[in-house]
């Protein structure tokens, strides 16, 4: 009943995977990225992530696939995706929603760390302080949008 719906699905996705392996600009990008975050923890750095909805979901799963076990054992990384709910409802309320993710960068970013960024729309507010937050701290910024970006197209140094 819904195969060809799953299947066209399926088959978009593909498209769209393939599309952004033609780009040698996107497997740079995820290199640098890379070379950042290693860099980073060989310095003694830790990862920030933060999104909402589903890209705070991505932040998450970001943070544990680092603090946790990916592919393989191995240490563990320093990585806090930014989901504090106590911090989240004490700014929100204190501050207001757009200050949550850039507030805790203030409070526990240093130089040398990093800050992963995730926006579908590539325009949210609370991700686009946080970035400015992060950069202020010295921190290096990694960005991951959809679509053309947003308003955070190119404010991420990868």
């Amino acid at each position: 009943m819904y195969q060809d719906l799953i299947r066209n699905e399926l088959n978009e996705a593909a498209e769209t995977l393939a599309n952004f392996l033609k780009d040698d600009a996107n497997i740079h990008a995820i290199q640098r990225a890379a070379v950042l975050l290693a860099d980073s923890f060989k310095a003694g750095g830790k990862v920030l992530s933060c999104g909402n909805g589903g890209s705070h979901c991505d932040a998450m799963h970001f943070a544990e696939e680092l603090t946790g076990r990916y592919r393989e054992n191995r240490p563990g990384y320093p990585a806090i995706a930014i989901s504090d709910v106590s911090h989240i409802s004490c700014v929100s309320n204190d501050f207001g929603y757009d200050y949550i993710f850039s507030r805790y960068v203030e409070a526990v970013g240093r130089e040398g760390d990093v800050l992963l960024g995730i926006s579908t729309s590539g325009n949210s507010g609370n991700v686009i302080k946080a970035i400015a937050a992060a950069r202020e701290k010295g921190m290096k910024v990694i960005t991951l949008t959809g679509k053309d970006g947003g308003k955070m197209a190119g404010n991420g140094g990868y």
